[in-house]
């Protein structure tokens, strides 16, 4: 992206100070450091030179002077830095940025080489943290890109990133999110706003993409993320052979991704629930999306605009059953001290689905929440599911797909268990 095509709302944003910061920092935190962690938080800063601005660099030095690391200043967070290089040191310039995004791009190269019956244009491009660009989210919807900012250390660094991106994973529109903490300090992003769409047409509604040759819609505006839940794409693949000739219900459905699924799987009934309307018509338009596939079309189709906890309870009072109970809630834990509340939510939520599910049938439970780990999410659905006396017998336990590597342990958040209830 040359300077003459660089965006007004873009052109208007200071570069970040030549100066960089020193700063020392904890023995703790050089060794996190030196184990490649890619943040720094506040309170493991011993010494700072000066205070900087969001987005300059900070330059971490160990007690004997020597480089540890090089990363985004945010005097706003409580992750101060957030790191783009160790160990030796480079110039961050629209070359690193290019490499980096190279070095993605390639690992996503087996999803753009798939065959047209698994066709998939919607996949994540930048994870973050985990791709060597921590708080830098970019997900491809077709010929959209959806960049997603979760730090406003970026902003002064963004005319060389998108130069580097456009360069290396072209595409017909830009469009910017922005994460909570973001939104909630408009002071710092120099005119940029969610949703803004920084280059391409204008957006009159969603787009539409291929996701293992079924055909989705995205709302990368308003929708949640960035309008799509891509990360759960191989588990809604591995929903469908279990839906042949079942009835099937889908709780926190959002947009119905595992009901398309589940339909072009030969499912007789599909029930979608969720709290917001607006989510379910965007499943119903999934549906017809694909109604030109026989079992998709033949599906009967039901939505229901309700919480989650107390549609399960009213099912299991009315003696609803289906064979494949579904339940993918967002994050109930962002943070440490949310984590036994969250547990005893999905814990809560175990019941409830095993109180609608056939004896036989198959229990797919999820969560986002990654201040719990995997073995502790699965051993409470496993006690739950015991004190409902409906244990479970395992058919799988996933993670994370191939757009969504892990690179440090608190990267690690999603987690999924297939299971058959007595």
């Amino acid at each position: 992206m040359s300077t003459s095509h660089t965006p007004a709302s873009l052109r208007q944003i200071p570069r970040p100070s030549p100066r960089n910061i020193a700063v020392r920092v904890t023995p703790a935190a050089e060794r996190a450091l030196r184990e490649a962690h890619p943040w720094l938080f506040a309170g493991s800063i011993r010494e700072q030179s000066h205070k900087g601005a969001s987005g300059d660099l900070a330059v971490v030095f160990d007690r004997k002077g020597r480089f540890i690391a090089v990363g985004l200043y945010d005097p706003h967070s409580s992750i101060r830095v957030r790191v783009l290089q160790h160990e030796e040191p480079a110039p961050i310039d629209r070359e690193w940025f290019a490499a980096r995004l190279e070095a993605a791009a390639d690992r996503r190269a087996p999803l753009r080489g798939r065959p047209s019956a698994a066709r998939t244009t919607g996949y994540r491009l930048v994870h973050g943290e985990n791709d060597g660009l921590p708080g830098f989210v970019v997900d491809r919807y077709e010929e959209t890109l959806v960049i997603k900012l979760y730090t406003a250390a970026w902003i002064p660094h963004l005319r060389d990133v998108l130069a580097a991106l456009t360069g290396i994973m072209p595409a017909e529109r830009l469009v910017l999110r922005l994460g909570r903490a973001m939104r909630d300090r408009p002071g710092h992003l120099h005119g940029l706003e969610d949703g803004t769409v920084l280059s391409g047409p204008p957006l009159a509604g969603p787009v539409l993409f291929w996701e293992n040759g079924l055909r989705f819609e995205a709302d990368p505006i308003h929708g949640q993320k960035t309008g799509f839940f891509l990360d759960q794409r191989e588990n809604r693949a591995r929903v469908e052979p279990l839906a042949a000739g079942r009835d099937v219900l889908n709780v926190f459905a959002y947009t119905g991704g595992f009901s398309v699924y589940a339909a072009r799987g030969g499912a007789r009934h599909v029930v979608d629930v969720d709290a917001s309307q607006p989510a379910l018509q965007a499943a119903e338009r999934n549906l017809a999306h694909n109604r030109h596939i026989p079992p998709v079309a033949a599906v009967a189709h039901e939505t229901i605009v309700d919480d989650a906890f107390e549609a399960l309870a009213r099912m299991g009072e009315a003696r609803r059953c289906f064979n494949v109970v579904i339940i993918d809630p967002p994050a109930f834990a962002r943070r440490r001290d949310q984590v036994d509340q969250a547990l005893s939510a999905y814990r809560g939520l175990t019941e409830l689905g095993l109180g609608v599910l056939s004896p036989g049938g198959t229990l797919v439970q999820a969560s986002c929440s990654s201040p719990i780990d995997a073995p502790t999410f699965f051993d409470a659905i496993h006690r739950a599911a015991r004190r409902a006396g409906r244990p479970l017998r395992e058919l799988e336990r996933t993670g994370h797909p191939i757009d969504h590597p892990i690179a440090f342990e608190e990267g690690a958040y999603l987690k999924c268990l297939f299971a058959a209830a007595a």
